[in-house]
């Protein structure tokens, strides 16, 4: 199965929607990146794609990166400097074990989801919602290769 088709279109929705929803909360940017195989360690992976998607280019330097390695049963959850400057060392690992506990119910999409929600109200706390906040990133989900 190709790695764009691992969500169906409904789940993909679920996955944007819960995006724009975090969003709504916090200057944060939220973004998600699927592909098949992480070859290395999935940190690795997930700040290479940080840096492809150019999410170390906010203002505030608050981007968020949720990233899946599918076929290999991989995901970390990254932050930019300015999160990482300003949240508790383990910051990241409640929304992960909660993500990982539907992960393993095969409820992928919720997990995702309420991964995102979870880093959103956590986001709102350190980066509050500014009435000039202009999306500086796409909410939708970007896929690699298989």
């Amino acid at each position: 199965m190709a790695v764009i088709d691992f969500f169906t279109e409904e789940q993909k929705k679920q996955i944007t929607d819960a995006i724009k929803t975090a969003e709504l909360n916090t200057s944060g940017e939220v973004r998600v990146h699927v592909e098949g195989r992480c070859k290395g360690e999935v940190l690795d992976c997930a700040a290479y794609w940080f840096g492809q998607l150019k999410m170390h280019k906010t203002d505030a330097r608050n981007g968020v990166l949720f990233y899946l390695a599918v076929y290999d049963h991989k995901f970390a959850i990254l932050g930019d400097a300015g999160i990482n400057a300003r949240v508790p060392e383990k910051f990241w690992d409640q929304i992960k074990q909660h993500m990982l506990s539907r992960f393993k119910e095969n409820l992928f999409a919720d997990g995702l989801s309420e991964g995102i929600l979870m880093a959103g109200e956590q986001l709102k706390k350190h980066f509050p919602y500014q009435k000039d906040d202009v999306n500086e990133l796409s909410d939708e989900i970007s896929f690699g290769k298989n």
